[in-house]
């Protein structure tokens, strides 16, 4: 029996996001890639640009935006600047598209710190009502029902995974959490820049965004909405030397005397039933490795000395979990297909 395929449009293919995407949707048994576009590379095929896609995509080329196809797709991702998609989603979903969005438009709910953080102003406020916050673990029911979705950004989708059960669970404190993340250089972007040149970045790292970063209020605005208390957060990011992945170590104090078995066990508990969320036994430490080219998130727990600090240690691949895989978790969703489908790569070793 023929699967149903679903028709998907691509907006901004180019970047890196845009090529994780085909790459995850080409082993998607029920996706149909319609459409990508870009209007500096319109015309030119997919496998020309990206040819890791070969056999793959060999019938597709860059295009310039069209309403007409794009309205005639069941899901269009969003793989753009901030800005982009929202001048395009009100159209798409009164067209009965379904839209899912890589960048920033949707992810926070509050315009004024929206606003505040990113400088532009919301060309569509009043659409906020039919948007969920793509993080499946936390906001599942939300995103079924959901006609956008706001993709998570990296950082936040490894800290909150990492950090939400143990604040509802009432076991450290909503007072004084610091994440402390950090990325390879994919999560800025497949532009040049000076200060991601190899001779530039390469036996170096540092910390960027201290001063306040635009993930802060994402992940402030989702722990409130995850656990019903505002959490006080301080967020630094950094910059390793490397290609893909994340680690974000996540400190908090504990509320009262538990064990290192204890958070374990509410962690375990709290995603037993999620198939991207492995929580690593006792005494392990995630590696960025562990996840790179897959869909996982790893934590693990610790107690430093038995005293009163814990410690969540969280890895994923940044492009994958913290950005497209994600994105077609969300999309499966959206479609009532297995949250799995197309996403089972095994992450890679070495």
């Amino acid at each position: 029996m023929e699967k149903t395929k679903i028709k998907i449009g691509i907006v901004g293919g180019t970047g890196y996001t845009g090529v994780e995407l085909l790459r995850i949707l080409a082993s998607h048994p029920n996706a149909d890639v319609v459409a990508i576009t870009s209007r500096s590379e319109s015309g030119l095929k997919v496998a020309d640009l990206f040819p890791n896609l070969r056999g793959h995509y060999d019938g597709l080329a860059f295009s310039e935006p069209s309403v007409e196809v794009l309205n005639a797709c069941d899901i269009v991702f969003f793989a753009t600047p901030h800005g982009v998609a929202m001048e395009m989603t009100p159209s798409l979903i009164a067209a009965g598209v379904k839209v899912i969005d890589l960048a920033a438009d949707f992810r926070i709910e509050d315009m004024p710190t929206w606003t505040q953080w990113y400088g532009l102003e919301h060309s569509c406020p009043d659409i906020m009502t039919q948007v969920a916050y793509g993080l499946p673990e936390l906001f599942r029911e939300e995103i079924k029902q959901a006609k956008v979705i706001a993709n998570p950004g990296c950082y936040p989708t490894s800290i909150l995974l990492g950090a939400t059960p143990l604040l509802k669970a009432g076991l450290v404190s909503f007072d004084a959490v610091f994440a402390d993340g950090k990325s390879g250089v994919s999560g800025a972007g497949r532009g040049a820049k000076v200060a991601m040149l190899g001779a530039e970045m390469s036996e170096s790292f540092k910390a960027y965004g201290a001063a306040g970063h635009r993930h802060l209020p994402e992940m402030q605005e989702k722990f409130q909405k995850a656990t019903g208390q505002a959490v006080d957060l301080t967020f630094v990011p950094h910059l390793v030397p490397m290609v893909r992945g994340m680690e974000s170590s996540i400190y908090m104090t504990l509320t009262q005397d538990v064990s290192e078995a204890e958070l374990q066990s509410v962690l375990e508990a709290a995603y037993q039933d999620e198939p991207f969320v492995d929580v690593m036994p006792l005494g392990s430490l995630p590696e960025t490795r562990m996840v790179k080219g897959s869909n996982m998130c790893r934590i693990a727990v610790y107690r430093p000395a038995g005293g009163n600090k814990v410690v969540v240690s969280s890895v994923i691949d940044n492009l994958v979990k913290g950005a497209a895989g994600q994105a077609v978790q969300n999309m499966n969703i959206l479609c009532d297909l297995p949250e799995t489908t197309g996403l089972q790569q095994v992450a890679l070793m070495p």
